[in-house]
């Protein structure tokens, strides 16, 4: 850190009041950039599968730009992680959204030339915004109190909604949009994630000053040095790797859940006569209800354990995939219903998953770890994605649907060792 940084970061120490400022600040901030991000992680989700479908033909490789594109979130997540633990969020998140933007131009260009190896590639780096715009609700949190933490990923997630709602109604405009300049319809989303990841990068790369991750480990580290001279605290590192695996699993499960589901979600809806249209509009009431609800999903999360909203994620990921095994292919109705329980699954998952990493971290490793678990959440995507359309090839959408929701009572086991390993905690104390 520089000498001007470390100046910068004792105004903070000094003036706890510049802190809340710093604090609200950085949130606004978050704010604005998830509102581009969530437009431009849309396309993917959206005509990702289909434009692969139209290239190959096939629809046993239609999970595989969804697998593209998170396993380029892994990727990504690590670099974004890493960059953020040494040079702060700033560099970090304006880097990896700048990245994706220039995935999604390289999506383009491969529906111009029908290629089908620059798609796989692009969509590889495209999955870079992905990962930012999820490690982007590590920011908001960076200087929040314990009690704060749940509700300022949840800021972070109910931003995104915005653009995420937004951008699959808005295929039908970007697949004429790109008619009209000579391209195709399936790639007109991603000209839309190209603008929106790109505004994004430059947010946080003009307005993210002073850094929230930097300025919290300096407080953190006077407030060390004040513990030295005076009382030391302790510090319970078994506790907090407890508490990293318990969240990083809840994660992965409702992560690859939700995934596999939502993957073959428009496939499925187009063998069955569904329109663009339809399947925007599908897609857009299951991203909101992965980001919408969770003003109220933070505040759940911090006011009840975050176990409790683990333990909700599973039971309605389980409901999620009941309603879409047993939905007739034709209704719009229970098509609905069924993605959007699947986002609010995903939504109490992530939330209270990400609480108890931050809870069992410190800003020094804070950003690193952070990154790492979601490499994970990233390669559980990947997964889910690649073997959806392999389940539904060799078998039914219906069956990957009923596969999913009872996946996602493994939650359960986890819970019950997390209460296991804490009562023992506190038998020992």
């Amino acid at each position: 850190m520089s000498s001007e940084s470390k100046d910068v970061s004792q105004t903070y120490i000094e003036h706890p009041e510049k802190i809340k400022k710093l604090y609200k600040r950085t949130l606004i901030i978050v704010v604005i950039s998830q509102i581009f991000g969530g437009a431009g992680l849309a396309a993917g989700i959206t005509v990702g599968a289909l434009l692969a479908q139209e290239m190959l033909g096939t629809d046993a490789v239609a999970g595989l730009p969804v697998a593209l594109f998170t396993l380029g979130s892994a990727g990504a997540a690590l670099f974004v992680g890493r960059l953020s633990q040494h040079f702060g969020r700033r560099t970090g998140l304006a880097t990896g959204f700048i990245i994706g933007g220039l995935g999604a131009i390289g999506v383009v260009f491969s529906a111009v030339f029908n290629n089908p190896f620059l798609l796989f590639a692009s969509l590889f780096i495209y999955g870079a915004g992905t990962a930012t715009n999820l490690q982007a609700r590590y920011a908001g949190t960076d200087l929040a109190k314990s009690k704060q933490r749940a509700t300022a990923v949840s800021i972070a997630l109910v931003s995104t909604t915005f653009g995420a709602v937004a951008g699959p109604n808005l295929v039908n405009v970007m697949g004429d949009f790109a008619l009209s300049i000579g391209v195709p319809s399936l790639a007109g989303p991603f000209i839309l994630s190209a603008a929106a990841f790109i505004l994004a990068g430059l947010v946080f790369l003009i307005l993210l000053r002073p850094d929230p991750l930097l300025i919290a480990r300096t407080i953190e580290a006077a407030k060390q040095t004040q513990n030295e001279k005076g009382m030391s605290g302790t510090t319970n590192q078994e506790e907090n790797k407890r508490g990293v695996i318990v969240g990083a699993t809840i994660m992965v499960l409702t992560h690859i859940v939700m995934v596999a589901i939502m993957t073959m979600t428009p496939v499925h809806m187009s063998d069955h006569g569904h329109g663009l249209g339809a399947v925007g509009l599908v897609i857009g009431f299951h991203i909101g209800a992965m980001y919408l609800p969770s003003l109220v999903t933070g505040v759940l999360v911090d006011k009840l354990r975050r176990i409790t909203m683990a333990i909700a994620s599973g039971a309605t990921l389980l409901l999620s995939g009941l309603v879409a095994a047993l939905a007739p292919g034709d209704s719009m109705i229970l098509l609905i219903l069924a993605l959007s329980l699947l986002g609010l699954g995903w939504n109490f998952g992530l939330i209270s998953g990400t609480a108890l990493i931050i809870d069992s971290t410190n800003p020094s490793t804070r950003a690193k770890t952070q990154g790492a678990v979601d490499v994970l959440i990233a390669l559980s995507g990947a997964s889910g994605g690649a073997l959806s359309g392999m389940v539904v090839a060799g078998s039914s959408y219906q069956v990957l649907s009923l596969a999913g929701g009872i996946l996602s009572l493994a939650l359960i086991p986890v819970v019950i060792w997390s209460r296991k390993e804490r009562a023992a905690e506190m038998t020992q104390s």
